[in-house]
């Protein structure tokens, strides 16, 4: 069972920063994820950055399409998404080595990861930085896919050397976020 939000309400699931995986689909058809740890929203509008790094396949097949999604996995998946960052495109289909499943997307052809807690349907606004800034693309989120079935609802966070911290408890402070009650539907 999915629930869905405008992409313009992507900051809800990415917004505290968690280890991403980025599917792309190119134009032969072949699918094929990556890990990134370096990702962040630009605005409430549903506008987002990642760095997808050169060279990659899933780097190529993001300039021959335009088109992603950004998967955001679960502590449970931690594994698989530091061994998805190990492996190439080139060599292997990795939703089939991870046991990851493909699931249709409505705006672009990349495809949804199943076991991801939410997935963000998105396009590329601007890929002119990605040269001076090792792949840096701005994405604009067209839709927002949240899995409400998965009983696992932390995600983790790269320290940048190989350890992770994982999420813990929901803190519900929206009755204190006064100067921003229109984002809270």
């Amino acid at each position: 069972m999915w629930r869905t939000l405008p992409g313009a309400k992507a900051y809800r699931v990415l917004e505290s920063g968690p280890t991403i995986l980025v599917s792309t689909r190119n134009l032969a058809g072949d699918p094929d994820l990556m890990t990134v740890g370096f990702h962040m929203v630009i605005s409430h509008e549903g506008v987002l950055a990642a760095i997808i790094s050169p060279g990659d396949f899933s780097q190529r097949s993001l300039a021959e399409t335009g088109e992603c999604v950004i998967g955001v996995p679960g502590v449970d998946l931690a594994e698989q998404v530091v061994d998805i960052g190990n492996c190439s495109g080139y060599d292997v289909d990795k939703f089939e080595r991870f046991g990851l499943t493909p699931k249709q997307a409505r705006y672009v052809t990349a495809p949804l990861i199943e076991q991801c807690l939410a997935n963000v349907e998105c396009r590329v606004v601007d890929d002119s930085l990605a040269d001076a800034y090792s792949g840096l693309v701005i994405l604009q989120a067209e839709q927002v896919w949240v899995n409400t079935s998965r009983n696992e609802h932390r995600t983790f966070h790269h320290n940048g050397d190989g350890t992770f911290n994982a999420d813990g408890d929901l803190i519900d402070l929206r009755d204190r976020m006064v100067l921003w009650k229109s984002y809270q539907d």
